[in-house]
């Protein structure tokens, strides 16, 4: 009701609502379990902005290719770095179908658990054509500030799945936690023309979310993929949702 009333006509009664369900979604993302701590430890992981010393064992393949035909593989190489016991958080929004009532409120209830988890180390992400960036990796946001701005999307477009992802991987690139993941809360029917699978296997980790009525495609997509995938028959199956892909 409230993710219903933040589009009313009404300016005030919006902003009210708008605020009070923020409170409210904060508030039930609490059950999310914070994040385990630990040491850290040097890792192999493709590597951008060529940070760490070459992986060489983990890199030979990109680098025979290299002797046999001259051209060197960049994004095969790998990097040995060193990492946080944490892990970093991506969260990617699919705005593309409708985002009023419970799909609204699904996904500001998800941001604020995310939010809840890693109060620092998280992006979120929304797009339908084209991708958003609610907020950037690095970025420090108040939570507040994070979910109320998701609950002021409005659904259009079509699904750019593959440009998303791939938004997804450069927010995660800015992280040096020991796991890097992606969250996919979509039905993921991408209407793209180039296709979100190879993106989505170049990920470090994906986990999808969909909802259990509408999940057929999404499971499917998760299979091809190689992603963990959960279902959510409304909003408040989301933080237990969340603990069982992330763990």
């Amino acid at each position: 009701m409230l993710a219903d009333l933040v589009a009313a006509t009404d300016p005030a009664l919006s902003e009210v609502a708008r605020n009070l369900a923020g409170r409210i979604f904060i508030d039930i993302a609490s059950r999310v379990g914070p994040t385990r701590r630990g040491v850290g430890r040097i890792a192999s992981r493709k590597s951008h902005d060529f940070s760490g010393d070459l992986d060489m064992d983990a890199s030979v393949d990109a680098i025979v290719g290299h002797r046999a035909t001259g051209v060197l593989e960049v994004e095969q190489l790998r990097h040995r770095v060193w990492t946080k016991n944490t892990h970093a958080i991506s969260l990617v929004i699919d705005r593309s179908g409708s985002m009023g009532g419970e799909p609204l409120a699904t996904a500001a209830l998800t941001a604020a658990a995310v939010a809840h988890r890693k109060p620092n180390d998280y992006s979120v992400l929304v797009f339908g054509g084209q991708v958003g960036v609610a907020k950037h990796q690095t970025e420090v946001v108040d939570v507040d500030r994070v979910v109320t701005s998701v609950l002021s999307l409005r659904g259009y477009g079509t699904t750019n799945l593959a440009d998303a992802l791939r938004e997804s991987a450069i927010q995660l690139m800015q992280s040096t936690a020991q796991r890097r993941i992606t969250v996919l809360l979509s039905d993921c029917r991408s209407t793209s023309e180039m296709s979100a699978e190879a993106v989505a296997r170049d990920l470090d980790e994906l986990v999808i979310i969909a909802h259990t009525e509408d999940c057929e495609e999404a499971r499917a997509f998760a299979g091809r993929v190689g992603a963990r995938c959960a279902t959510v028959t409304g909003p408040a199956d989301v933080p237990d949702a969340l603990l069982a892909v992330l763990g």
